[in-house]
């Protein structure tokens, strides 16, 4: 068991006392949006073995079998193949899809093969694999996902009698679904700048009264209209009007496939996802938005928002089930009065504990190595640990603890 030391990432978009609170240390008065926890290059967790800090990559890197379990280097190759996060938004992130696997792979190929700089800003693939992601609600949480059915869709654009959008509103109607989607958000993410600007503010000014009336929808209007006041003139607004607003209470979450358009726009949660920084902007973002790429990846079909409850494994485990291999997200919601639990081994595990403390200790080895000498690991409220494959840990004390996996 490693305790890990992880990095906390300054995003524009993230809350100043979120995460300075989970952590139990002082607001900096800078934005703290994402807590990594993980073998990311971008900024791998350090850990120390009694030779000072080393980066959980490198030590991954030096023995991929003894840290990560044979099965899962067939399986992903020699690399921790998820990464976990503690995403703590105050303003909506950028509106965005993911690829799929092959997608990712002949993206990746072609601008590899062009010569485009894996650091350009214009770059859309860093790499070959896809990102299927999951979050799960610490707090109450907000966000955009998947495409709402064109019909309601038109109905919401007509009540904001707005009337460039009323073109918008008609295709809905006329058009089969996926026809429809596709040619809205074409037009909307192809047309003058300064045309969709002015749209924008007149329909954020409709939602903003729709919103505050507190009818039908009112929801999602106050929602559309909160998009507008942190990216006036964004032709990203129009293109959230588009989809289904969802709302997560604590320990509820939300899976995203790839090609689901989506964006968070408020709360705390924990994240994650395949390893990968494979992202397709639709706007909501001073950063690069490829119209035609984005359009080949998005899949225009209506999604109504699944909203996942964890669901009852053995030993006390509550599994959040999502059709991936790449992790497996858990938790264990324990009392001082619970029996331990035992974590099986065989696959790495970074566990978080999100409230209250929770003691890990050793108690074997796959390996068949010497059991732990009764000392352990408290995790604090915000602290984490890097469990390697050859360990087996029983977990615990009072509090709630989040366990990522692989689900091979």
């Amino acid at each position: 068991m490693d305790l890990l030391a992880n990095t906390v990432r300054p995003y524009a978009w993230g809350s100043t006392t979120a995460i300075p609170e989970l952590l139990g240390t002082e607001p900096t008065g800078e934005p703290q949006a994402e807590l990594w926890m993980g073998a990311h290059p971008g900024a791998p967790s350090r850990i120390d073995r009694g030779g000072g800090e080393t980066a959980l990559s490198q030590v991954i890197e030096a023995d991929p079998e003894g840290e990560l379990g044979a099965a899962t280097v067939r399986a992903f190759g020699p690399r921790l193949p998820f990464l976990l996060k503690v995403l703590a938004a105050a303003s909506p992130l950028s509106l965005q899809v993911h690829p799929d696997l092959a997608q990712a792979g002949e993206g990746f190929a072609d601008e590899e093969e062009r010569g485009v700089p894996i650091d350009a800003p214009h770059r859309n693939y860093k790499d070959a694999n896809h990102k299927p992601e999951l979050i799960c609600a610490l707090t109450p949480f907000t966000g955009l996902c998947g495409f709402r059915r064109p019909a309601e869709t038109a109905a919401l654009l007509e009540a904001l009698d707005v009337d460039a959008l009323k073109p918008y509103a008609d295709i809905l109607r006329a058009r089969p679904e996926d026809e429809a989607l596709s040619e809205v958000l074409t037009a909307v993410l192809s047309a003058d700048r300064q045309a969709v600007a002015e749209t924008v503010a007149a329909a954020a000014g409709a939602a903003r009264r729709l919103g505050a009336g507190g009818g039908p929808g009112a929801e999602a209007y106050a929602a559309y209209a909160g998009i507008a006041d942190h990216y006036p003139g964004d032709p990203g607004v129009l293109a959230a009007m588009l989809l289904n607003v969802v709302r997560l209470e604590p320990g509820e979450a939300l899976y995203l496939g790839a090609g689901v358009p989506h964006a968070y726009l408020e709360g705390l949660g924990v994240e994650i996802m395949a390893n990968s920084d494979n992202v397709l902007r639709c706007g909501l973002t001073p950063k690069h938005v490829d119209v035609p790429e984005l359009l080949r990846v998005v899949r225009f079909e209506p999604t109504a928002p699944q909203v996942l409850r964890p669901e009852a494994a053995p030993g006390g485990e509550e599994v959040y089930a999502a059709p991936v291999e790449e992790f497996r997200l858990s938790r264990y919601v324990l009392t001082p009065d619970d029996a331990s639990r035992t974590l099986d081994g065989g696959a790495p595990q970074i566990l978080l504990c999100t409230d209250g403390e929770i003691t890990l200790r050793e108690t074997g080895h796959t390996e068949g190595r010497s059991a732990d000498d009764g000392g352990g690991l408290t995790l604090a409220r915000g602290r984490s640990a890097f469990v390697r494959a050859s360990d087996r840990v029983t977990v615990s004390g009072g509090g709630t603890l989040f366990r990522a996996t692989v689900a091979v």
